[in-house]
């Protein structure tokens, strides 16, 4: 059985917590004892002396620091926004220095984004198209295009290994009965919910909130759900309306991706 393991690097919005203009109760918190403080959302997964990250948002450097980790070898992207593709530029000029190129993974289009905004990316990195699926770290990885509301589309991941399922999709809202059915019955959804409740007009939003996310879930039915890119809405002090199964991510937060940890 996998002994892999996922770890929540970052678990923030497109703008982290706090916000540099805010005086909100989670923003002076996160300021102190740092118990809201999240990063732009990103995770780790660890596969024995191996591992590979999702997204590389512009805390990207410090995440790394934060770890005490000179090299990180592959990366895959859900989409072109700067919270998931700001740090490519500093990951690029490790590999520079490293004289080893790093290898991105991410639908093709998404790769053609990438190199409008950042041209030389492709002389530190080996960019690789997955939109028919691929292999890392033994784990067989596809992606499907998932609706992102007013900010047009991200992707979402899924992944299989040992018999165990699971999906990374952070960015998402509104999905459809097909962007929903990849999600149906996995071992564990990893899902970007914004605010607890969001207030703003439908057609200005992005992301899910956690009472949209609950009845997602009641449909899909995942075994496990753990919920991240939230933003300064959310205070993980108090308590929140999380479904049974659910937990909300937190930095440093590590998961089994494996059947011993189902619930």
């Amino acid at each position: 059985m996998s002994g892999d393991t996922l770890t929540f690097l970052g678990t923030g919005d497109a703008m982290g917590v706090p916000r540099v203009y805010c005086d909100c109760e989670v923003c002076t918190e996160a300021r102190s004892t740092g118990v809201n403080r999240r990063l732009r959302s990103s995770v780790m997964v660890q596969c024995g002396e191996t591992s590979f990250m999702i997204d590389c948002g512009p805390d990207w450097r410090g995440m790394m620091e934060g770890l005490g980790i000179r090299k990180m070898s592959d990366m895959l992207i859900t989409h072109a926004h700067f919270d998931h593709i700001g740090g490519l530029p500093e990951w690029s000029d490790a590999c520079r220095w490293q004289r080893e190129k790093g290898r991105l993974y991410a639908p093709a289009e998404v790769l053609d984004q990438i190199v409008r905004q950042y041209p030389w990316l492709p002389r530190q990195m080996e960019m690789t198209p997955v939109d028919d699926g691929f292999t890392l770290a033994g784990w067989e990885i596809s992606c499907w295009k998932v609706n992102h509301g007013k900010n047009g589309y991200s992707y979402a991941y899924r992944f299989q290994k040992d018999g165990y399922i699971w999906v990374y999709n952070s960015d998402s809202i509104d999905l459809s009965p097909k962007e929903k059915e990849p999600l149906k019955g996995v071992d564990l959804l990893v899902l970007g919910t914004s605010f607890v409740h969001e207030t703003a007009q439908f057609e200005t939003r992005s992301v899910y909130d956690m009472k949209e996310a609950a009845e997602l879930l009641a449909e899909v039915k995942p075994r496990q759900t753990v919920y991240t890119h939230m933003s300064h809405d959310v205070d993980v002090r108090k308590e929140l309306p999380l479904p049974e199964g659910v937990r909300v991510a937190v930095a440093g937060m590590t998961v089994k991706l494996n059947s011993e940890n189902m619930e």
